[in-house]
């Protein structure tokens, strides 16, 4: 059967839909040994023989779906130019090649999605969806009552308008207060840098929930598969 090659590159998990027209873009893929830069780019995935970066190319023919506690001090990416630690080393004992659904920040803990299902990682990280994602947040200071309608109203950073979210006071500790915050967005350092514009910056921040799958007390460095319910509740959003 014939389909487009992000899709393919998709569903055998080399990276998400976008991602995959990047690396097509970039001419990092061939087909039946030559390179290819056309995004409409159709192929069989029976006949044809793809690759990335001269390594050939399978579609996965066992879905898995993890959930990892993602410690701080680690990038979320497969492979990083620097040589620092990525989430790809905590995952050692999974043998499917499976790739990160979005991303955290490196001083950034909490709840990561990997998965080698490349439809789902389309739909999670496409921002029609607008799946919620929830924070845990010590900040400096206690936001007032007009930061946290700031939040809900929207607020400008880096020349642009993030989408309503939600800020709520957990616990107070005097120098510092602890947040709940929730956003259906997921710009690089989008809650950091929304933090600062209210003047109250991030002492810690850690994710705790995407939409209703909740990290829970599963250990930092840790990683789970998630249970069939889980799954079924993320292809539906």
């Amino acid at each position: 059967m014939e389909v487009r090659l992000q899709k393919f590159l998709a569903e055998a998990g080399i990276a998400s839909r976008r991602k995959a027209e990047e690396l097509i873009l970039a001419g990092r893929i061939k087909v039946n040994g030559v390179t290819v830069t056309e995004l409409g780019t159709k192929v069989d995935d029976v006949k044809d023989e793809v690759f990335y970066d001269g390594k050939p190319v399978k579609k996965s023919e066992k879905l898995v779906y993890i959930m990892l506690n993602k410690p701080e001090g680690f990038v979320t990416t497969v492979k990083d130019q620097f040589n620092r630690p990525t989430v790809m080393d905590l995952i050692k004992g999974v043998k499917e090649r499976v790739v990160p659904v979005g991303r955290l920040d490196y001083d950034t803990s909490g709840l990561l999605i990997l998965t080698n299902d490349g439809e789902l990682t389309f739909k999670l990280t496409h921002p029609s969806k607008k799946v919620e994602k929830t924070y845990i947040a010590k900040l400096f200071g206690r936001p007032d009552d007009n930061n946290i309608a700031a939040f809900r109203r929207g607020i400008e950073i880096d020349g642009w308008k993030t989408q309503p979210a939600r800020l709520e006071i957990v616990e107070d500790l005097g120098k510092y207060c602890v947040c709940k915050i929730t956003i259906t967005e997921g710009k690089n350092r989008q809650v950091r840098k929304m933090c600062e514009a209210i003047k109250h910056p991030v002492a810690t921040l850690k994710r705790v929930g995407t939409g209703e799958i909740e990290l829970g007390d599963l250990k930092k460095g840790s990683y789970r598969y998630l249970t069939d319910k889980e799954v079924a509740y993320l292809k539906k959003l």
